[in-house]
C-alpha cells in the first residue's frame, strides 16, 4: 500500500466497521490516489477533465471524465458507452508532435522540450505495437521505447504491467495495472490522459509520480497524424 498519496480520506474502503448502503463511498483512513488531468479543446471553448481514482491497494477503482463547454446551448455529448465500435482504430498510425515537460520544485523546477514520434500499429498476431521516440531539445538526445500490448475489447494491456483504457469520445486513459508493484520495485509510475478531438490531431497529458506517490512532473504532448 502507498504510504504517501495525493489525497487521503476519500473514496476508500469502509474501515469503520459499520454497515452502509451498497456502492456508497465513504471517508476512509486508508489512502487512495486521485489524479486530475485537464485538456482544453483546440477548436471550441470546451475542455475535458479526466480523473484517475485508484483504490488503496494501487489498482484502478474508477475513471471519470467531464466534458464541459462555455455555452448557453445544449450540453456536449460523448459517444454512448453502449456503442461497440472499435475504439482502437482512430489511434492507429504514426503521430508526430512536440512535448513540454515541467518538473516540480522537488526536482529542480525545470522545463524541457522534445520532438516526438509515436507509432501505433497492429501486428500479425493481433497485438498492439507502440513505438515511441523522443528527441530532446537542445541536447539532441534520442530515446526509444517499444511496447507490445494485448487488446481485449476496450482494454490494452502492455507487457510490463501498463494498461490503456479506451473511452468514448476519442479518449483513452493509461495507468499501471498495479501501482503497488511499481512502488515495491522502487520504480516511478505515470498516469496518462489522451484526447483525440479530430481524426488527425490529439493532445496528451502525462503525470509522473515518484515511489512515494508525489507528483514530480507533467508532460503535455500535441501531435498530428501523418
Amino acid at each position: 500500500m502507498l504510504e504517501t498519496v495525493l489525497r487521503q480520506g476519500i473514496l476508500g474502503e469502509d474501515d469503520t466497521g459499520e454497515e452502509s448502503p451498497k456502492n456508497l463511498k465513504i471517508p476512509s483512513r486508508r489512502p487512495s490516489i486521485v489524479c486530475e488531468n485537464c485538456l482544453y479543446s483546440l477548436h471550441r471553448d470546451m475542455r475535458a477533465r479526466a480523473f484517475h481514482i485508484l483504490e488503496p491497494k494501487g489498482t484502478v477503482d474508477m475513471l471519470i471524465v467531464f466534458l464541459e463547454e462555455k455555452s448557453e446551448g445544449s450540453h456536449p455529448l460523448l459517444e454512448s458507452a453502449g456503442v461497440t465500435t472499435n475504439r482502437i482504430t482512430p489511434f492507429l498510425g504514426k503521430w508526430k508532435g512536440h512535448s513540454i515537460t515541467k518538473r516540480s520544485g522537488v526536482y529542480g523546477s525545470t522545463i524541457s522540450e522534445a520532438d516526438t514520434v509515436v507509432l501505433h500499429e497492429m501486428n500479425d498476431n493481433g497485438q498492439l505495437i507502440q513505438d515511441a521516440t523522443s528527441t530532446t531539445d537542445p541536447a539532441n538526445v534520442t530515446t526509444n521505447v517499444r511496447w507490445t500490448g494485448t487488446v481485449s475489447d476496450n482494454l490494452v494491456t502492455f507487457d510490463g504491467g501498463y494498461q490503456m483504457i479506451l473511452l468514448p469520445g476519442g479518449m483513452y486513459m493509461g495507468s499501471p495495472c498495479d501501482i503497488s508493484k511499481s512502488v515495491a520495485q522502487w520504480k516511478s509510475f505515470h498516469l496518462e490522459f489522451c484526447w483525440l478531438e479530430t481524426p488527425d490531431k490529439r493532445q496528451r497529458l502525462v503525470r509522473t509520480f515518484d515511489i512515494e506517490g508525489l507528483a514530480v512532473s507533467s508532460t503535455y504532448f500535441y501531435e498530428t497524424k501523418l
